[in-house]
Order: C-alpha cells, then structure tokens, then sequence
C-alpha cells in the first residue's frame, strides 16, 4: 500500500520510532514514588494500646494500622475468632466489646484501649462450655465450624439486646419490649453468614436457651 504524501513514514518505520521512544523513556524515567512507610528503613508509626481480654489485662505496642481482629490473632494468639472476608460482610471475626458484638476486622485496635473484649476463648473452653456453646453442639448448630466462634459470640449478645428491650428492624411495636421469636433471632444474626447453611439449627440453638420454641 503506498504511503500518503502528508505521512511520509512507512508503517515499519512508524512502529520501530514508537518502541525507540518508549525504551528512551524508560530508561529516562525517575524512580519510583516514594516506598512505603517501612520499606526505607523508616518503622511505621506506633503506639501502646492496654485493655483486658477474656478477663486477663494485656498491653501491646502495635502498629497503628492494626486491626483489632490481627491484634487477637497474631499477637495475643486467640485465634479463635476467624478471618473470613475482612470486610465486615460475613460475621467470622464477631467479638464482644464493653457488652456489644461488632466486626473486629473493621475497628482499630488502638481505638479499643481501656475496653473489655470477650472472645469465643472467654465465653467457654472444651471441658467447660457456655450454654450457648453447649446448645450449638446439641442442635448441630454448625457444620464445618469457621464461622461458628462468631456466630455464638453473636447469639449471647443478641439475647442480651433483646433483654435490654433494643429493637431490631423487624421489631413490629417500638412501645413494646422485644421477644424472642424466629424472626427476631433470623434478622439480628444475620451479619453472620454459615456457608454451610445451618441457619435453622442455629436459631433453634438460640431459642433453646432463651427458653422459647423458635
């Protein structure tokens, strides 16, 4: 094909002069951005975090950045709670905080200073379960087992929401206290996802010890 005479450069020539620029500027090219904070020999920031896990004090200097879930896991080894999807969507890594359940992977550790955590360690240990443990087994209220930790530190602390009369969007009369009921117990765990799909024996574990018929 011939070349048109306001472009005077073949298609070979076009190509080869391209490649040509790209390896010049490569090579002319300034480093990279700046490394992150630890990659240049500078320790990223840190502080002292103390608060009282399962009944027992402990105080941690840790990266800023870390998780409060990472602090369990990795530092004070209760590896208990789970790290499912580290987005807060599927409930694994449910501790108590000061009497309320929440997502460890999505606070802080350094945010939880001076708290009481409970994890799945604290409620109750083989030989010596909690109730809602004991339940769980006794229905078959899981089937792998990952997401079990945090679906049991869930379930106690709904019933202790439902007891302080805290409504949940399916709660039908505000000017009433909540109750105990399958739906109830289905909308308030279901931040905890079972991949296993036990979720009637769960509510069953739940209402066994609530002392109702779900």
């Amino acid at each position: 094909m011939s070349t048109p005479e306001y472009f005077p450069i073949s298609r070979r020539g076009l190509i080869a002069g391209g490649a040509a620029s790209v390896a010049a500027a490569t090579v002319a090219s300034p480093p990279a951005a700046q490394a992150a904070p630890g990659q240049t020999g500078t320790p990223p920031p840190s502080a002292r975090v103390a608060f009282e896990v399962n009944g027992k004090p402990h105080e941690l200097e840790l990266d800023t950045r870390t998780t409060l879930l990472d602090a369990l896991r990795e530092h004070l080894r209760l590896t208990g709670t789970k790290k499912g999807c580290d987005h807060g969507q599927c409930g694994a890594c449910t501790v108590i905080v000061d009497g309320r359940r929440i997502n460890s992977c999505l606070t802080l550790a350094v945010q939880h200073d001076g708290d009481t955590i409970t994890t799945i360690e604290g409620l109750g240990l083989p030989g010596s379960l909690h109730p809602m443990q004991a339940a769980f087994v006794e229905h078959d209220g899981y089937q792998c087992g990952y997401c079990t930790p945090g679906q049991i530190c869930s379930a106690v602390a709904v019933l202790d929401e439902i007891k302080a009369g805290i409504p949940s969007h399916v709660t039908a009369d505000l000017t009433d206290a909540p109750k105990v009921t399958a739906r109830e117990l289905r909308e308030r765990m279901s931040g905890n996802i079972c991949r296993c799909g036990a979720y009637s024996n769960i509510v069953d574990a739940i209402a066994d010890i609530a002392g109702v018929k779900a």
